[in-house]
Formats: structure tokens, C-alpha cells, sequence
């Protein structure tokens, strides 16, 4: 079947059927003609013929003011957040079981309600009186926070426009099921569509919108990858049950920097914010051991020093053990092939074991001359002094590369009281501290200034 013409009139927009000379309703002439339609699919699975509204359009020139920012008196919270909670912004928080989420959402709900917010609460995993008898531990229960135990998506956002709050937190988005969507709570196709409704409504409403998400046995959270493409933020809380420091950590901010980390110290109150990492993760450390060195980090803006053990021991099986905790396994495996090819330390038969203390996990290459120097210190049973930190990439040439921010570094270590720094050549027009900087051009080199010259066969 053909599809119908349609004629417009350029001057005011006017539809017709068929052409005309004139138009009958602005009066001009010769001013009408063919509209094609937006797509030539079928109209029940594509545009059409049917036409929306225009779009405002500008350019770059234009300069918006910055979204405003509420702040919830928690430093290390509105750090992760990039200075505070932002207006109609859409957040997902993701966790394992138990690690803490419930417990910083509600000391944050509660922080923002005393700051004027009008903050709402909704739990589709625990009973008001659960999160009440928490709010009761963690002494709260006087904070103007509202609560109600819900998972019934219409009636969620049914109660939302009607109350209007300046915060909702929604605990979890797995729990959440939406009557339109023929499927199971916490499946792929109903955490999709909760999510995507709840955002889509907080951005009309001014609402802004905190989602707790589960995470999956690999660590990332669970359901569609999508539902991170939607929201503006999403936060990781790491840790281990068996640490009491917990990392809040931006993967995603729209509105602030990524990468940057929060640290909180579980005890009996919840959650209490630490406001110097380095000093903390470094508390327990004490005499100089084989196989412990400190790392002079960067997490987001703010330098972090923390304690790297290693320990090599010969390995019972042919088959020698390889375990990490808190970096990544394949960079462990390169950096022994590294000092293996091009220095001549094997660890052949050796079991070698790896750990960043405190529960820290570290992202960057900057920690590799740190851990290539934790190995060969277990494995020498030499220890490095107390005073030492250390920091390089190492290239599979075995160069040592520069890294970022090296300034910061030095000024975290310096500032904790460490003389000596171990670092890759700076360039001529660095700045640094007063410190002693023991610069390398290579992982040769540091070996064999560190720890003697290498003898043949390692």
C-alpha cells in the first residue's frame, strides 16, 4: 500500500494532503511543499512520518553555571563525590554482602536530612524495623529520615511525586520489580527497567537518586552493564570482612573526578571517615622486614602510602603457587619475568606470595618498582630500610618509566617521615623536597644498588 504524501508550508508549518498553490493559513504563496517522512520502515517499528518537536540547540561557547552541591558534612563522602551531592544526579553503589553499604547510606541519609534535605529511604531487602533497630546501634533514630519497606516500582514512584523529597536511596535496585516487565525481581530485563525508570523520574522530579546494586562473584556489579551507562555515578565499597578499613571508590562521576577514594574505619558507631590514609594503613607497621616495602600511591587526587609484603618460599609441588591479593595477578606475573630475563633473579621452584596490607587494593603501574623490590627483598631475606618508599613503572625493556604526580608523592612520604625515596630519573626542572633521592634508570640498577651486584645463575 502506498504511503500517504504529506505537504508543509515552510512559513507556518502547516500540513495539507496535497499540494496547493497558496496557503490557507498564513496566506503565502508558492510556500508549500513535499515533507518526507523521517523513515521509510514500517511505522509500528520505526519513525515514520510522524514528526516531534524541535530540539534547543547550542553551542559551546555557552556557559552554564555549575550544578549546586549539598554537602553531607562527611569529608571523605563528598570527596568521592567530587564535593558534594549534586541535584536530580542518579548514583549506583555497588558492594559485597555485609561489607557496608547499608550502614554508610544510612549514616549519609541521616548527615544530609540534619542539613535541611528532605530524604526518603527505601528498603526492598530488610523490614523498617531492621533498619530502624540499625539506626538505633548507630544512634540516628533522631534524624528526620523517612522510611518505608517497598519493592513495588508504580508504587515507589507514586509516593515519590507525591512527597517530592530532595533524596531518595533505594536499597536494593534488584529487589525493585516493575508490573510492565514480565519477569522475576533482580533479573536482567527488571533491574533494567527500574533502573531506567527511577533515573528518568529523579531527573524530571530534581530528585537525586541513590542505588545500592549487588556485585557478582567477579566483583562487578550485577545485571545489565547498562545500568552504569544510566546513572551519572557509580561507587565502589571494597574491603575485607576481615580489615576495618572500607574504600569508597568512583569508577564513574559526571560530575567530579574518577578514581578518587574515600576511607572509612568500621567500628562499633559504623562508619568513621579517615582523614589521613597513609598514616592509618602504616599504623601497624614495625620493624624493617624481609619482604616489606612502602609504595608512595596516587588514589584520584590524593597520594596514599601503603605497605606491600611479599614472601617467596620453595614451593613443595612442581607446580609453583602464584597468589595476589590487592594487584593484579598478570602484572605480577610480568614483573617476575622482568627481573628473571633481565636480571637474573629466578623464581624458578618458588612459591612467591603477594599482598597490599590494609585491605588497599592498587591499580596503577606506578606500584611496580615497590613490588619488584618486595619480591627480591623476600627472596634475599634482605629487609629495606624504614625509612624507604618507593615508587616506578617497570617496562618490559626493564627500564624504569616516570610517573605521575611525583611531587605529591614525595610530600605525602615526607610529610609521614621518610628520609629516602627510590624513584625513576626525574627531569632537570623536577621539584622535590628535601629528601634523599636515590634515582635509577633501570631495574638492573636498582638491583644491583639495592641489594648488590647479581651473580651468575641469579
Amino acid at each position: 500500500m502506498a504511503k500517504e504524501k504529506a505537504f508543509i508550508c515552510s512559513e507556518c508549518d502547516a500540513s495539507y494532503s496535497k499540494w496547493s498553490g497558496r496557503c490557507e493559513t498564513c496566506g503565502a504563496w508558492n510556500s508549500i511543499h513535499e515533507q518526507k517522512p523521517l523513515a521509510t520502515g514500517h511505522g509500528s517499528k520505526s519513525l515514520s512520518g510522524k514528526r516531534g518537536q524541535q530540539i534547543n540547540l547550542t553551542d559551546l561557547a555557552s556557559q552554564d553555571p555549575e550544578p549546586p552541591r549539598t554537602e553531607a558534612g562527611v569529608g571523605e563522602l563528598d570527596r568521592v563525590l567530587g564535593g558534594g551531592l549534586v541535584k536530580a544526579s542518579a548514583i549506583l553503589v555497588g558492594g559485597d554482602p555485609g561489607i557496608g553499604k547499608s550502614t554508610l547510606l544510612l549514616q549519609a541519609a541521616a548527615r544530609f536530612a540534619r542539613n535541611g534535605m528532605k530524604v526518603i529511604y527505601i528498603t526492598g531487602e530488610e523490614s523498617t524495623q531492621q533498619v530502624q533497630m540499625r539506626a538505633r546501634r548507630l544512634g540516628l533514630e533522631q534524624s528526620p529520615v523517612m522510611l518505608a519497606a517497598e519493592s513495588n516500582l508504580r508504587d515507589i514512584v507514586t509516593t515519590l511525586e507525591k512527597e517530592h523529597p530532595d533524596l531518595v536511596i533505594i536499597d536494593s535496585i534488584q529487589t525493585m520489580w516493575a508490573d510492565t516487565v514480565d519477569s522475576a525481581p533482580g533479573s536482567v530485563s527488571q533491574v533494567r527497567a527500574s533502573a531506567h525508570e527511577l533515573t528518568t523520574f529523579a531527573k524530571k522530579q530534581g530528585i537525586a537518586t541513590i542505588m545500592v546494586g549487588h556485585v557478582t562473584k567477579e566483583g562487578s556489579l550485577a545485571g545489565p552493564r547498562v545500568v552504569e551507562h544510566m546513572v551519572d555515578t557509580v561507587l565502589y565499597f571494597e574491603g575485607e570482612r576481615g580489615h576495618q578499613f572500607r574504600v569508597l571508590r568512583a569508577v564513574k562521576n559526571r560530575f567530579g573526578p574518577s578514581d578518587e577514594i574515600g576511607v572509612f574505619e568500621m567500628t562499633g558507631k559504623g562508619l568513621a571517615e579517615v582523614k589521613n590514609p597513609s598514616a592509618l594503613f602504616l599504623s601497624e607497621r614495625g620493624q624493617p622486614t624481609p619482604g616489606s616495602v612502602v609504595f608512595a600511591g596516587i588514589e584520584g587526587t590524593r597520594p596514599v602510602l601503603c605497605e606491600i609484603q611479599a614472601l617467596v618460599s620453595p614451593s613443595p609441588t612442581p607446580q609453583a603457587r602464584r597468589s595476589v591479593v590487592g594487584w593484579d595477578g598478570g602484572r605480577l606475573a610480568m614483573i617476575l619475568a622482568v627481573l628473571e630475563s633481565r636480571c637474573g633473579v629466578a623464581f624458578a621452584g618458588l612459591d612467591v606470595y603477594l599482598n597490599v596490607a590494609g585491605g588497599l587494593r592498587i591499580t596503577e603501574p606506578a606500584a611496580d618498582l615497590a613490588v619488584a623490590a618486595a619480591l627480591i627483598s623476600a627472596r634475599e631475606d634482605a629487609a629495606l630500610p624504614a625509612d624507604c618508599c618507593l615508587f616506578g613503572e617497570i617496562a618490559l625493556s626493564g627500564q624504569l618509566r616516570q610517573v605521575v604526580q611525583t611531587e605529591n608523592r614525595l610530600k605525602e612520604a615526607q610529610k609521614l617521615g621518610f628520609t629516602t625515596a627510590i624513584l625513576p630519573r626525574l627531569p632537570k626542572r623536577a621539584a622535590a623536597p628535601d629528601m634523599n633521592l636515590r634515582q635509577v634508570q633501570d631495574v638492573l640498577g636498582f638491583v644491583t644498588d639495592v641489594f648488590g651486584p647479581r651473580e651468575a645463575g641469579g
